[in-house]
């Protein structure tokens, strides 16, 4: 098992983050990179800017890693035994771009209740502050706050979700190396600045690893079961893919994110693509 130290744990508790963590080797990562570029020119209409939502429900690759023992490892020690995954983000910011992140907390809008659950943000290249690296505001992940949504044409969230009135000069910057993951409490601000270098930066968030006493507090939730007892049978469960995009996969898929929109934009007064 690969464990978290007594001194990660703390600073988790303390601060509502732990990073870095290795989870694969810089190669593995690389290929995992090739990996999603290549399937980016073979399946162009289901990964693209406006289609980068759960596709570990359609790639047994991408499966693979959320399945990792050793991110699921590190999760089972601040979660518990019981484990499913909510919904996972492929998080692309191309070389030189205006995308960014604005602050918020993860858990707002998922109508998920209790906050026993985490997000796992891993490094397929280079996540550095010139490429727009996630930045986190230390302890704040003690109380959930209130969210305005801004629906900024350069903000890749949603709703533009954004917490006010945030001291920035606070903000630790979580850089990562190819095959390293941050892990970060739900109710932690963060977000992400423009990427300003000439490379592209990708990175995956599972989003998130849920605890088996969590439930849904409003909307239909598609989840899959990583480890221990079966989710809830308030949620939809359902199986990662055996080959790449068949039929029932892309199936999976559509509906699973179909359920996830109409959650985050519950109340909304306008939607974007997920």
């Amino acid at each position: 098992m690969a464990e978290l130290s007594a001194e990660q744990l703390d600073h988790y508790d303390t601060h509502g983050w732990i990073a870095p963590i290795d989870v694969m080797t810089a190669s593995e990562a690389r290929s995992l990179a090739n990996a999603f570029l290549d399937a980016e020119a073979a399946y162009p209409s289901e990964l693209n800017a406006e289609h980068r939502n759960n596709a570990h429900l359609a790639f047994p690759f991408f499966n693979d890693v959320v399945t990792n023992a050793r991110i699921v490892d590190a999760v089972e020690q601040l979660i518990g035994p019981d484990i499913a995954l909510g919904s996972t983000v492929l998080f692309v910011k191309e070389p030189d771009s205006a995308g960014y992140v604005s602050w918020h907390q993860d858990s707002f809008y998922m109508g998920l209740e209790p906050a026993n659950f985490v997000t796992a943000w891993l490094a397929l290249t280079p996540s550095t502050i010139e490429s727009g690296c996630v930045s986190v505001l230390p302890g704040t992940h003690h109380h959930l706050l209130a969210h305005n949504d801004t629906f900024g044409d350069d903000n890749i969230l949603t709703r533009g979700q954004e917490v006010s009135d945030i001291d920035a000069d606070n903000a630790i910057h979580l850089e990562l190396q190819p095959g390293q993951m941050s892990l970060h409490h739900p109710w932690l601000i963060h977000g992400s600045q423009p990427n300003r270098s000439p490379s592209r930066r990708v990175g995956l968030a599972m989003q998130s690893y849920l605890g088996g006493d969590v439930r849904p507090s409003r909307g239909e939730h598609y989840v899959t079961a990583i480890r221990g007892k079966a989710p809830a049978a308030e949620f939809i469960t359902v199986k990662g893919p055996t080959s790449v995009c068949s039929t029932e996969a892309i199936a999976t898929r559509a509906a699973a994110n179909a359920a996830m929109k109409a959650v985050l934009y519950d109340g909304a007064e306008k939607t974007r693509q997920l």
